[in-house]
């Protein structure tokens, strides 16, 4: 078991709605529950980042950097996180080092507290530039930043669990923060996530955090399990917007 009080982070402003509603929950549905939220005592609230660049200007016209802006301003306490796609930023194609470097800047000048980078691939080649442009904007803004690199978790073939542990070393050796086991597909099941953690534990000091969906119902068990091998932190989303394809949720977790 962790020797320290497990940590949550909450996907209800982000991924939870990206998963059941296409991410189409408007910023003045968020803010009149950002006090709420803010006073939860999570680890962080994922709100930004993902699809709800995109979403904000193609559906819902609305300006992603003011949404951030004004959630910021609504939860002083809390620590904000983005999700980004490494080279890939929050759109479908790789984008040249300098736009990278640029739009990481920007997003933490404008309140983002933690940037999870994940490269779909694993390649620790696409998340490079990405990284070192959050470390360089960690060291000049006066908030503090987390660099959270991510391994993408899926099963077959070299998807191994030694073969995971490796990948964390190289994620730690990147100068990284901490490290995610992102599990999009859903696909890790309880007694795998036990012997993952365990097996990141062994291969870094570094601290371990969880998402997974609840798409092949497996999400709560899994958790569960990772927490009894000392995961840290684990992605949670309050109950509207919870399972299915969305994340744990967040009462029965705690409960």
């Amino acid at each position: 078991m962790a020797k320290n009080p497990l940590k949550i982070t909450d996907t209800i402003l982000r991924d939870a709605h990206q998963s059941q509603a296409a991410t189409r929950m408007r910023t003045e549905d968020m803010l009149p529950a950002c006090e709420l939220l803010d006073n939860m005592g999570y680890w962080s609230i994922e709100c930004w980042g993902g699809a709800t660049f995109d979403s904000c200007m193609r559906f819902l016209n609305e300006d992603p950097w003011e949404r951030l802006r004004a959630l910021k301003k609504a939860m002083p306490k809390t620590p904000l996180q983005m999700l980004l796609r490494g080279q890939n930023l929050l759109g479908y194609k790789h984008y040249p080092d300098d736009v990278v470097r640029m739009f990481v800047r920007k997003s933490v000048e404008n309140g983002i507290d933690i940037i999870r980078i994940f490269d779909a691939l694993n390649d620790t080649r696409n998340l490079k530039t990405a990284v070192e442009a959050a470390k360089e904007a960690k060291a000049e803004v006066e908030h503090s930043v987390e660099v959270q690199g991510c391994l993408v978790y899926t099963v077959g073939g070299p998807h191994t669990i030694a073969e995971f542990g490796k990948l964390a070393k190289e994620l730690d050796a990147m100068g990284v923060d901490s490290i995610c086991i992102k599990d999009m597909s859903g696909l890790l099941k309880p007694y795998d996530a036990y012997e993952l953690v365990k097996e990141l534990k062994a291969s870094t000091k570094l601290p371990i955090q969880l998402h997974t969906h609840y798409t092949s119902g497996f999400g709560s068990m899994a958790y569960m399990k990772a927490i009894e091998a000392g995961v840290d932190v684990i992605d949670c989303a309050l109950s509207p917007f919870a399972m299915d394809t969305s994340q744990p949720c967040t009462e029965t977790m705690v409960a």
